[in-house]
């Protein structure tokens, strides 16, 4: 595999890698989360203007650990959708340019592709296809993976993703930002059976339910509703409890669903990837139901759940060895399906050096 150095900024999280081999030579993140947390969520221009700051350093910092020169490297990497459109710009003229100077190839990366390659930073996968949970802050999908650039979403939320139900309920219960670790803070000492919570399901026009298909929007309102009846009593709210039981349902909606579509498709493997990957109790929840059900299963390392640059790398890296550039006047976009990842590139020669 070559030899990638990568930039992400696609939302709040600045950061830098150097993979080789789907090895992190390097890997560097700049966390906004504090100063996010002050306004109960991102703030797209404070985002474009901390990636400004951070990046260049952070791209000197990944080089400098890698002990690699430019001319060691194959190409140059970048996030350049979806997201928003403001930081992406930072992240792709940073790459698009630092490409040209060295006479690099460049590659612009779809953040979900990313995330489905994150995976590959740990345990080596089995032979695909496979079936990838994506969940996360802004997606909750169910992608079936056939090879580099080969995937077909089968599952999806309709309103919330599950990372926004995370962050919106942390904040009915006074939990702060960003919801996903404060929620599972909270939760270890509650009882997550004592409130029975709905499990959203999505209709279909012509009768039934999707079956793949999610909704937290409703389980969210149940929250509230639950929230606003307990304050009317004497007693003190018992936040423990409702974030407890609020975890367990999305767990448990996200791995049944996941499973039956596994075993619906004949897929023998599920992954799970993206920063609600990174929650305790879907681990082991995913864990324990797909023993059950003789699934195999594998989960992005820890470290590389939230958005990352090296998941970056890979992906790019990944599609450098298939053949794949960008050209050097690839804009950004805050809007991409993962379907459409290929329209990143093109077979002609990409930048030039100047």
């Amino acid at each position: 595999m070559p030899t990638v150095l990568a930039v992400e900024t696609s939302c709040d999280e600045s950061a830098a890698a150097v993979v080789r081999d789907r090895q992190v030579l390097a890997s560097a993140v700049a966390s906004q989360v504090e100063e996010h947390a002050r306004w109960g969520g991102v703030v797209p221009e404070i985002a474009s203007r901390r990636h400004v700051e951070a990046l260049p350093q952070l791209v000197e910092r990944v080089m400098a650990e890698s002990g690699l020169n430019y001319a060691d490297l194959d190409a140059i990497a970048a996030t350049v959708a979806p997201g928003l459109v403001g930081a992406l710009l930072v992240g792709s003229i940073t790459g698009r340019t630092l490409a040209r100077l060295h006479g690099l190839p460049f590659l612009g990366v779809h953040h979900l592709e990313g995330h489905l390659c994150s995976v590959q930073l740990g345990e080596p996968l089995p032979p695909g296809p496979y079936l990838v949970l994506l969940v996360s802050g802004g997606h909750t999908e169910l992608v079936r993976v056939d090879g580099v650039g080969s995937y077909q979403r089968l599952g999806r939320s309709h309103d919330d993703a599950a990372g926004e139900a995370f962050d919106k309920v942390a904040r009915l219960l006074g939990l702060g930002y960003p919801g996903g670790p404060a929620i599972q803070a909270a939760a270890a000492t509650g009882d997550s059976q004592r409130f029975p919570l709905p499990k959203g399901r999505v209709s279909r026009p012509e009768g039934g339910f999707h079956p793949y298909d999610f909704s937290f929007s409703g389980l969210k309102t149940a929250v509230l509703r639950l929230v606003q009846r307990l304050e009317q009593e004497p007693q003190e709210l018992p936040v423990a409890d409702i974030a407890a039981s609020f975890e367990r349902v999305v767990a448990e909606v996200l791995v049944e669903r996941s499973c039956r579509c596994a075993l619906d498709q004949g897929l023998d493997t599920v992954v799970l990837v993206g920063g609600v990957a990174a929650n305790r109790r879907l681990r082991q929840a995913m864990e324990e139901r797909c023993a059950v059900l003789g699934l195999q299963w594998r989960v992005a390392p820890l470290a590389y759940c939230t958005d990352n640059a090296a998941m970056i790398g890979v992906a790019g890296a990944a599609r450098l060895a298939s053949g794949a550039r960008s050209g050097c006047d690839l804009g950004v976009m805050a809007r991409l399906t993962l379907e459409q990842a290929g329209s990143l590139y093109e077979t002609r020669s990409g930048c030039k050096s100047l």
